[in-house]
């Protein structure tokens, strides 16, 4: 790098070792890994996380491991912030590979003095999830979120100007909706290049991950001085969507009622549990998976 970086990537990591070798892996096949700065933020971690992430020092040379005690996301983000110089800014989750063209277009579409936000096409890898959450995802590709200037499900990035918008990240679950409210939609771009996903296996661990977003989404309306009660217009927004989606193909029926019976699952759950800073879906942790993902937003 002789004029140094062009963009610098974040990544928040908790107990990743079976996971973030695959995301390091997919920034390496990119034609910017050279050009980029990356700091690896350890957070509470009791495995071996950082051992994983050192393999990587010599493939990408602007890579810095910082370790921190407390495992919580936004004390993550915030040093991941501290610890890199770059614009654009990247934060990318520990879990998610990007393909190899995804980083390139992420620095094009930011490298710009306008405040602008932009993510990827997502896919869902469903390789080994239970039927009941295929059925769950088929409904989900259908919601007007995912289809209207989606930013975040694991990565997002800010331009420079963008990322003044705001200073340090509050302890929130949500970081990505935070985000992603600063900007006015005209200023959410999805870009070329994909992020994968690997989705819950089964359909407890997908209620955990349903029951985490449902939280967060509450927590950030408390936050924004709402109520949580306003989390709800959303919600009927998404099953008046996927209503009329069955009027017009009864096939979807099945995949609706899957999706409406997990969402009400995690409302009830995430009212009355501890969610704690770094509640997730284990499952598709478990072991490295290599399969190809079996479909994209927008299919």
């Amino acid at each position: 790098m002789t004029e140094g970086p062009v963009a610098s990537v974040v990544i928040p990591a908790h107990n990743e070792e079976t996971v973030i070798g695959r995301c390091l892996n997919a920034l390496t096949a990119g034609s910017r890994v050279r050009e980029i700065e990356v700091a690896v933020i350890a957070n509470g971690c009791t495995d071996d996380t950082v051992g994983v992430a050192r393999g990587f020092l010599a493939d990408i040379p602007g890579l810095t491991i910082v370790e921190l005690a407390e495992a919580s996301k936004s004390a993550a983000l915030n040093a991941g912030d501290d610890a890199v110089l770059a614009f654009p800014r990247i934060y990318l989750d520990a879990d998610i590979v990007l393909d190899d063209e995804a980083l390139d277009w992420l620095i094009k579409t930011l490298t710009t003095p306008q405040g602008r936000v932009s993510s990827p096409h997502i896919c869902f890898d469903l390789g080994q999830a239970h039927w009941a959450v295929r059925q769950f995802y088929r409904a989900y590709a259908h919601i007007p979120y995912l289809r209207e200037g989606l930013i975040g499900l694991g990565v997002y990035g800010v331009s420079e100007s963008g990322r003044r918008r705001f200073g340090r990240f509050p302890d929130l679950i949500a970081d990505d909706l935070f985000v992603q409210r600063l900007f006015w939609s005209d200023e959410r771009v999805t870009c070329h290049g994909t992020f994968t996903v690997s989705t819950p296996r089964t359909i407890r661990a997908l209620v955990r991950v349903r029951s985490r977003t449902a939280s967060g989404s509450a927590q950030l309306a408390r936050f924004d001085g709402g109520d949580v009660a306003d989390t709800s217009r959303t919600t009927g927004r998404t099953m008046r969507a996927l209503l009329a989606e069955v009027l017009h193909r009864p096939s979807e029926a099945l995949a609706v009622v899957v999706y409406a019976a997990v969402t009400l699952a995690a409302r009830f759950n995430a009212r009355r549990i501890d969610q704690g800073p770094w509640l997730r879906d284990d499952s598709s942790r478990q072991s490295p998976r290599g399969r190809r993902p079996e479909f994209r937003d927008g299919q």
